[in-house]
């Protein structure tokens, strides 16, 4: 009794355009225009609801029934003369019924969103947003988004709820933002490096009997006495004792020293709220390096930084809470752990550096680091045997002590600012020495300000914007331009029900 698809359609439009295509005789010599397809009548037109359902009754006995969608809706044979429609997803098609005696009747069918589901949406995008005008219409299958929202975050809500419905176009205009937040970062660095040494020693030389002889423990400076009595010193800063008729030297080596470093570095850095930025005030160093494979012995440079850096995230967040992904750092040449590679002489790098990610409110202030270092090392040396003689053993011994201390602290310190106003004096520097005057044509190489350019407008030119101006990275630089005014949609179809033509079959209820 029913038969899903358009062959009967497309049968009685053939036969239909083989009658249109006979015409009447023509004159001779005149040119015959090309037969014209005659679309079939519509005998009526059919509303049915997505999760209702639709019976036809008909007068005659019904011999086959046609869709022309079966997605939208499904017909089934309830007796020789009903047929019930059942509606599954809104939009639009058509519906063949065969008749006995070859009757065919076509109707237009249109399948319309329950309207129990388009008021709930409504309703819980007004109870979300009860601040907002959002309208939520739907036309033909589609639900069109239209009103303005405070921002993005609220488009995309009101967009999850009416994607509930189906396919949605986002006709929403969102407001002009206000500006970002500016996180101004303060970083001190605080390093004192003290260390000491003492070192005790005794070194003897000789130049007696025609040799060079020397008594030590080759920790100390070394010295040397030939057989014409000259002598040597490795260290002129030494206690050194030389009998000329014995040939004898004693070299004896007791020093004290003492070394402080201290490093205060105060990098400041300003950004926009969700930007990152990054700074360094140092430079860069050479570093040769030798290539393999097929490059084998050849060197090339490349460059290292070193200085003070400072690379930072800030974000606002909603309880004005200020966090930071922080990376300060303070770097120096160490030559005295340089290498050599090549007859280039390659520095180490002295580093401290920290990394983290704090939450602090404005003004507040972290210490994000902090280290104290104590060492104390001793190297003794002795001759074996000689060192061990009660009392001059001492003479054959030398001793080294080394005591290092290091105290780091690094403190961060976000604050949340604002641009200085115009015409309000600007922070500058303590010069020793003044610069000269400038010149009559100062003024000539600035662009002119608003007192001779005229107004400039403050506000936006709109209050609202469309919702793709914002989301979109390419439109970003667009946000002043308006968005096409859309055509308002169709108002929904009324109830269901059906506008059969004379003599069709008549509409039934719906269940």
């Amino acid at each position: 009794m029913r038969a899903l698809g358009l062959t009967g359609l497309r049968l009685a439009w053939i036969a239909l355009a083989a009658v249109a295509a006979a015409p009447a005789a023509e004159p001779a010599g005149r040119i015959q225009e090309p037969p014209q397809r005659v679309a079939p009548p519509i005998d009526g037109k059919l509303t049915a609801t997505v999760g209702k359902s639709l019976i036809i009754d008909s007068p005659l006995k019904i011999t086959k029934i046609s869709v022309a969608n079966g997605d939208l809706v499904e017909a089934v044979a309830i007796n020789p003369k009903e047929v019930l429609i059942n509606g599954k997803a809104p939009g639009e098609t058509s519906l063949i019924v065969w008749q006995e005696g070859g009757t065919r009747l076509v109707y237009d069918l249109l399948v319309r969103m329950n309207p129990l589901r388009l008021e709930a949406v409504r309703a819980q995008i007004a109870r979300d947003f009860p601040d907002d005008d959002i309208g939520v219409t739907f036309d033909n299958d589609t639900v069109f988004l239209r009103g303005t929202v405070k921002d993005v975050a609220s488009a995309d809500r009101v967009l999850g709820i009416a994607e509930t419905l189906g396919k949605v176009v986002n006709l929403l205009r969102v407001k002009v933002p206000a500006e970002e937040p500016q996180v101004l970062l303060k970083v001190r660095f605080a390093d004192v490096d003290r260390s000491t040494s003492t070192s005790l020693g005794m070194q003897l030389a000789s130049g007696a009997f025609n040799q060079s002889t020397q008594i030590g423990t080759g920790q100390n400076s070394s010295i040397g006495i030939d057989q014409t009595g000259t002598y040597t010193l490795s260290n002129a800063l030494n206690v050194f004792l030389f009998r000329k008729d014995l040939n004898l030297g004693v070299a004896i080596e007791a020093l004290e020293a003492k070394n402080l470093l201290e490093i205060l570095a105060e990098p400041n850095l300003l950004t926009v709220s969700g930007q990152k930025a990054s700074f360094l005030s140092g430079g860069q160093f050479p570093v040769p390096v030798v290539q393999g494979s097929s490059s084998i012995g050849t060197v090339t440079v490349m460059y290292k930084e070193y200085g003070i850096k400072l690379s930072f995230l800030p974000i606002v967040t909603p309880r004005g809470t200020i966090r930071l992904q922080v990376e300060p750092e303070v770097s120096s040449l160490d030559y005295n752990n340089a290498i050599t590679l090549s007859g280039f002489v390659v520095p180490a790098f002295a580093t401290r550096r920290v990394q983290t990610e704090v939450e602090l409110e404005d003004g507040q202030s972290f210490v994000i680091a902090g280290l104290l270092d104590n060492n104390f090392t001793e190297n003794l040396s002795k001759i074996p045997g000689l060192s061990s003689i009660p009392l001059l053993g001492k003479l054959f011994q030398s001793v080294t002590r080394n005591k290092t201390a290091e105290e780091l602290m690094v403190l961060v310190t976000p604050t949340i600012v604002r641009p200085l106003p115009a015409g309000a004096p600007l922070p500058d520097l303590e010069r020793p020495k003044p610069f000269l005057p400038p010149s009559k044509s100062y003024s000539n190489v600035y662009q002119p300000g608003i007192d001779k350019t005229g107004p400039v407008p403050v506000h936006p030119p709109v209050d609202s914007i469309p919702y793709e101006q914002l989301v979109t990275p390419a439109n970003k630089a667009k946000t002043g331009q308006q968005a096409p005014a859309a055509t308002p949609a169709a108002a929904p179809p009324g109830e269901p029900g059906q506008t059969p033509a004379a003599g069709a079959p008549t509409g039934g209820s719906g269940k």
